[in-house]
This record gives structure tokens, sequence and C-alpha cells, in this order.
């Protein structure tokens, strides 16, 4: 099996992409209640803070912020995961392999993680995700994407209803 390096860092801010095995799938934003249902289960029993979300259809990007002491995202993510399939009808295909190992065939086994340095970092991370709804051609503004803590931010002050993010992020390519 493969040792996957993470960093740890007790209540450390991260970014997260976190994929569908089926990349052409829209699960996760026509059952964004069984979602977000799942991640108030896993919030309620392993608290942390949002400080940034996206559900695309067939992927999503957060920036979240764990207690002190506590740097267990892997644990949460499982979680997340486990209860967001248990809310589905067995309706994917799926490999023997993946049946052998109790698993559904939803989610890819992995997701990408990287821990947030410093403020401007920061920055460009909380942009790239309100941004990634036009970044990939769902919206041509990007108030219209319903699913995104964007709207929150604008309530906030930190973002204009107008805002029309920046391409030019700041963010390496080998980083998203």
């Amino acid at each position: 099996m493969a040792n996957y390096r993470r960093n740890r860092v007790a209540g450390g801010t991260y970014f997260f992409t976190v994929n569908l095995a089926d990349r052409d799938s829209h699960l996760l934003v026509d059952h964004i209640d069984v979602l977000r249902a799942a991640v108030r289960e896993v919030r309620h029993r392993r608290p942390f803070h949002i400080d940034a979300w996206v559900v695309l259809p067939e992927h999503m990007h957060a920036v979240w912020t764990l207690p002190e002491g506590d740097d267990d995202y892997s644990g949460r993510w499982l979680a997340i995961k486990k209860a967001f399939s248990k809310g589905l009808p067995h309706t994917e295909s799926t490999t023997n392999a993946r049946i052998h190992q109790g698993e559904r065939g939803i989610w890819q086994r992995r997701f990408w993680e990287h821990t947030i340095r410093d403020e401007a970092d920061y920055a460009a991370h909380i942009n790239y995700v309100h941004f990634n709804p036009l970044k990939h051609g769902w919206v041509q503004h990007v108030a219209e994407w319903p699913y995104s803590t964007f709207h929150r931010a604008v309530k906030q002050g930190i973002y204009s209803e107008d805002w029309i993010g920046v391409e030019d992020d700041g963010i390496a390519a080998g980083e998203r």
C-alpha cells in the first residue's frame, strides 16, 4: 500500500480538493441536501471551521481550520464521504476490488490537501474556491453559483455581489 505523506499542523488551516470517481457525474449538486447533512453531522461530532467551500457537480474545494490541538482532517473527510454515500441509492458501477474493500465507487480514493502557509496563501485559496464555478464555465458571474460560501462572504462584506474573481490568483498550477 502506498504511503501518502500528509502535512499535519494541529489547529491548521487547509485547502482541499475532493473528487467523485466519475468526473462526468453531477451527484454532488443533484444530492446537495445529502452532502449538506453529511457535513453537518460530521461537524457536530468533530468540529471544524469552514472558511470557504464550493461544491461543483463532480468535485469540491474547501478551506477548513481545525480546532487547536487537532490535525485529523483525513478522518473528517472519510466520515463526510461515508455519510454522503450512505444517503444515496446504490446505482453506481464499481469494481470487484472496491467491493472487496467495502467501497461504493462514488469517490476517488484520495483527496488533495495543501496546508495554508500565510495570509497571502489564505487569500489566494479563498479566492480560488469562490472563482471555481466561473473557471469551469458553470456560470457567467460568481454570484450565480448557489453551492458556495461566496454568498456568506458577500453578507460579511468580504466580497461585493458583482465580484468577478481573478484568473491569476497566485496559486501554482500544481496546488489545485
